[in-house]
């Protein structure tokens, strides 16, 4: 890769997770090329050598949230041949991500993007489909070897799924982390799980490395 070529990629690199920085502090709306400049220790003109402007930067966000939510589900396959560990293992990863990014919720999770444009209104609807097909993929597979319930759509499934994690995210982010989302997640995912099983289904004998568990939440001192 030629060098002028690998320092431009790097530069995008920079200044996409500068603007994840931004948004992340104070929302979409905070977002601007000076907001970005300062965050990256760059002059605003020099975002224009990388960025046609604003909307670009950010649609380069929505293409590292799509990269990270996807990898997420792909690692998470890879990891666990269990469906259902395969999900929790993805549910979990979701999380972190949400504590490294508070941008995700914002922008990704909450519909705080400009869909007015309808380019930018189908990059994000493929970016959520494309994140359903595969968390359905995971929930077809469990079904096709009896260890998730058949009686009900593994698109519907995805999509709750994503409704038990959702919420709680915008909620963590709205919230500026005020509310509890980790202790949400350990006390939602066994509900879910159950919901999950197939009559009589056993449980699967753990492979490979196990899934993370989820911390518990921190108690203030009374």
């Amino acid at each position: 890769m030629p060098r002028t070529r690998l320092r431009t990629e790097i530069r995008q690199d920079q200044l996409v997770e500068a603007a994840l920085a931004v948004m992340a502090e104070q929302g979409r709306g905070s977002l601007s090329v000076a907001a970005v400049a300062r965050r990256a220790g760059l002059a605003p003109s020099a975002i224009y050598r990388h960025f046609p402007g604003k909307q670009a930067l950010l649609d380069a966000v929505v293409e590292r949230m799509r990269e990270r939510m996807l990898g997420a589900v792909a690692a998470a396959r890879a990891a666990e041949p269990d469906a259902i560990a395969a999900l929790r293992r993805v549910h979990e990863r979701l999380l972190h991500l949400v504590r490294q990014n508070r941008a995700l919720p914002r922008v990704v999770l909450s519909g705080d993007y400009p869909v007015g444009d309808r380019a930018r209104r189908e990059r994000m609807l493929d970016l959520l489909t494309r994140f359903l097909d595969a968390l359905a993929g995971i929930v077809a597979d469990g079904q096709r070897r009896g260890r998730i319930r058949s009686d009900v759509n593994a698109r519907s499934l995805a999509v709750l799924f994503l409704g038990l994690f959702q919420p709680a995210a915008v909620l963590w982010a709205m919230s500026d982390g005020r509310f509890d989302v980790t202790r949400q997640a350990r006390e939602a995912w066994p509900v879910f799980e159950q919901a999950l099983r197939a009559p009589g289904g056993a449980r699967a004998p753990r492979r490979g490395r196990p899934a993370r568990r989820l911390p518990r939440p921190r108690r203030s001192p009374s």
